[in-house]
């Protein structure tokens, strides 16, 4: 069954266009019909271009066959393939993570058989960000993989992951690593992470905290597994667990989960990319009793297309209750999944609405 996109191409007049054009970047959002051959196609088919007035469009190829209408052998728009633009697009995400430099736009849409206008829109749609944003945030990643690997100096993780200059690398360290380059290559050496845990009706709980502020609030069933996934943040930290020295933040983070109404406020140390960062801000700012559905927040952080995107900033929050992701639901209402466990977001929902 096709992927609906949801947004775009709603309007007989942006399918008209996209038909014309053989838009590939529409395929999934809609098919059209042409009365005089009894056929249904995908947008982006490569067919003969139909006239107007012999068009129909549906939402979905059953409704195309329901209204008697046969597949086109060309396009099959009735395959149970991936969406031919979800494909391009993950084909663009494997080259550009793979490349040893930054890629052009004009490169990758060619690639794509699609003009850089198109491309860039059905990319930005797709994954929430540009392909440029998307080439920075791999750079950075191979940079922190490349520090963590040990292999060579600072100066090789530079140039490995693609960065032009150390320059570039050292300005986006603070952001994306939180710390010098040094430092994170040594896997946090030097850096002073405490951390304490509190059993509280959701289960243990752990505050992590570095001179900055916290870094991590973890939850779970098992105190050994919440310790495991605070250490796993910094394997080379110099980590020690002093509850004694955390009792203001801990008492705080426990009263949050007994008595969610009242919110729950800390100086926090968290370390993101730029569309994570704008995210969690967001979520900061809906008032505890409230929700706020992924669509609406993805459109308060400047792309109202990025909803799978915001879905994903949200399950990589690294503080559970300080940056409330558990605010963010489905567009129906439905809680739909939480980093710590569904139920833990339903509990924290019903407590903040008493």
């Amino acid at each position: 069954m096709q992927q609906t996109m949801s947004g775009l191409f709603q309007t007989p007049g942006e399918r008209w266009k996209a038909v014309t054009e053989r838009d590939r970047s529409a395929d999934g959002a809609f098919v059209f019909a042409v009365r005089t051959t009894g056929v249904y196609c995908r947008p982006g088919c490569s067919s003969r271009a139909p006239r107007r007035e012999n068009v129909s469009f549906f939402a979905r190829w059953e409704e195309a066959e329901g209204a008697g209408f046969r597949a086109c052998k060309r396009c099959a728009p009735n395959s149970a393939e991936p969406n031919a633009a979800l494909a391009l697009v993950q084909r663009a995400c494997r080259r550009i993570e793979s490349a040893e430099h930054p890629l052009r736009l004009s490169e990758l849409a060619g690639e794509a058989g699609l003009s850089p206008f198109h491309f860039q829109r059905l990319f930005k749609r797709q994954v929430g960000v540009t392909p440029r944003a998307y080439g920075d945030a791999a750079r950075r990643r191979r940079f922190q993989d490349g520090l963590l690997s040990g292999d060579g100096s600072v100066t090789d993780a530079i140039y490995a992951a693609g960065f032009g200059s150390g320059t570039r690398a050292y300005d986006t360290a603070p952001a994306t690593l939180g710390m010098l380059p040094s430092a994170y290559r040594a896997g946090g050496r030097g850096e002073r992470i405490t951390f304490g845990m509190v059993h509280t009706p959701l289960g243990y709980l752990a505050v992590a905290k570095t001179l900055r502020g916290v870094c991590a609030l973890e939850l779970g069933d098992d105190a050994e597994r919440v310790r495991a996934a605070i250490a796993a943040r910094f394997p080379r930290a110099e980590l020690s667990e002093d509850e004694h020295a955390l009792r203001a933040e801990l008492a705080a983070a426990g009263a949050y989960v007994e008595r969610p109404a009242e919110g729950l406020s800390l100086p926090l140390d968290v370390r993101g990319t730029a569309f994570q960062q704008r995210v969690w801000s967001a979520l900061t700012q809906v008032p505890a009793g409230s929700t706020i559905a992924y669509s609406e927040l993805a459109r308060q952080v400047g792309n109202p297309r990025a909803t799978r995107a915001v879905a994903s900033a949200c399950a990589a929050n690294p503080v559970a209750l300080a940056i409330p992701c558990h605010r963010a639901v489905r567009s129906d209402g439905a809680p739909g999944e939480y980093r710590w466990g569904a139920e833990r977001k339903r509990t924290l929902l019903r407590g903040e609405r008493k």
